[in-house]
């Protein structure tokens, strides 16, 4: 399969992230025509759900049928909120949107509020995206002096206003929940479902919830059509993405592929392959929350149900590519500081798991550790994925059980053979996940 350029074409011309540039490469038509149109959110739904646009964020969820789920009859105001806050490690493609595109991510969520008739947008963005903020902020600004945001926006009766509120750098604000308490100013703590944001969300009111480039396709989708939009990919996965490709590449960086692209392709044709021209031996495939592939498993195509069959996920499309020489031990011992630190502590299973999970790796890492350790790494993990409140229990988990099953010999290997006890009769870690 080829590169397309959809939203990346816009990455390519000069100054695209200014008003002017954006206009004359086609910028703002679609949304133009939905609002001169008055196009009914019926309309909108069905145009998206015949694309098979998913979310991009990681779940995957199809977009125009999350639209329809809220309630027409509702009370009072209604919310889109963008989750801009990538803070997945191995993701960083939607903050090149937001540095190159702002204008291509404000048309598709003027539309997305067009469908539920909402008139506030929040955008919601990563704390330590400064220059990204700053990107978006001169692009609200533009749209607002141009007529395209405030009131009476494109010279019809409607009015829809953009909020711009950046967090803190808590990895769990990315979760929709927590993003919401964040928003109504509370701790960024994930809320119980039901009810679902669609129903019951930001301020208590129906809200729907995207991710940065799921919402910068909907102008294309719109623009092209949904039948063009969905033969780019395949069955169920419509389109187009952005992977962000990363680690042991020789061209590593943001690639807009058709889903359904062979990932063989996309890390030996696209991005090069391995550097130095070494073995590959693992693959992360979409952000450090996804289990792992070894080099033999990466005949795979790039969608989310043929990466749901052999047991991993798409998730944000962040892949981290690790050659021959990398320390499989010391990656899974970061993976596991990392969500240890960032778990916000609310649920048990993850509060206590995450932070059993990286004192065994560091004993594991450091030779202290037995084989029991790896067991016991193994049997903690299993306890939390499922168990908690948000998906970051599983998020923690899920990289232990694959990286042990997977790895198992090299984790064995740094475990010194005076300390492994004898043989309880008890099932090793990773003879079945």
């Amino acid at each position: 399969m080829a590169k397309v350029k959809l939203i990346t074409r816009f990455f390519e011309i000069e100054d695209a992230n200014l008003l002017p540039i954006y206009e004359a490469n086609g910028g703002y038509a679609a949304a133009r025509k939905v609002v001169t149109e008055s196009w009914p959110p019926d309309k909108i739904f069905s145009t998206v759900k015949a694309a098979n646009l998913r979310g991009l964020g990681g779940a995957g969820f199809p977009a125009g049928m999350k639209w329809s789920f809220v309630p027409k009859d509702a009370e009072g105001p209604k919310y889109l909120v963008v989750n801009a806050d990538e803070s997945e490690p191995g993701t960083f493609k939607d903050r090149h949107i937001m540095l190159k595109a702002p204008h291509l991510l404000l048309e598709g969520a003027i539309i997305a509020a067009c469908s539920i008739n909402a008139e506030d947008i929040y955008i919601y963005v990563r704390g330590e995206y400064y220059q990204p903020t700053q990107s978006l902020e001169r692009a609200i600004e533009e749209a607002e002096d141009a007529g395209f945001l405030g009131k009476n926006i494109f010279g019809s009766h409607k009015n829809i206003k953009v909020h711009l509120h950046r967090g803190a750098g808590a990895y769990i604000c990315g979760e929709e929940t927590a993003l919401l308490s964040s928003l109504e100013g509370f701790k960024g703590w994930p809320k119980l479902k039901p009810p679902f944001p669609a129903v019951k969300g930001l301020f208590s009111k129906p809200t729907i919830i995207n991710n940065v480039e799921t919402l910068s396709y909907v102008p294309i989708v719109i623009d092209k059509g949904p039948e063009y939009f969905a033969k780019l990919g395949v069955e169920r996965n419509g389109g187009a993405r952005l992977f962000g490709i990363s680690g042991h590449v020789k061209k590593p960086g943001v690639y807009e592929l058709s889903l359904g692209t062979p990932m063989r392709e996309l890390i030996f044709d696209h991005a090069g392959g391995v550097r130095g021209d070494r073995k590959l031996k693992a693959v992360i495939p979409g952000g450090s929350s996804c289990p792992v592939l070894t080099a033999d498993e990466i005949d795979v195509n790039l969608d989310f149900d043929s990466l749901a069959k052999i047991g991993s996920m798409l998730g944000s499309g962040g892949m981290i590519i690790m050659d021959e020489t990398t320390d499989m031990v010391k990656v899974l011992l970061r993976i596991c500081r990392f969500y240890a630190f960032e778990s916000c502590g609310q649920c048990t299973p993850c509060r206590e798991g995450t932070g059993w999970m990286t004192r065994i790796m560091e004993r594991v890492a450091s030779g202290e550790g037995t084989s029991q350790d790896l067991d016991d790494l193994y049997d903690v993990a299993g306890m939390i994925g499922g168990n908690t409140i948000c998906p970051l229990g599983d998020a923690a988990s899920l990289p232990v059980l694959s990286f042990v099953k997977k790895f198992r010999a090299e984790f064995e290997a740094k475990v010194s053979a005076a300390k492994v006890p004898a043989a309880s009769g008890k099932k090793s870690a990773g003879e079945e996940i």
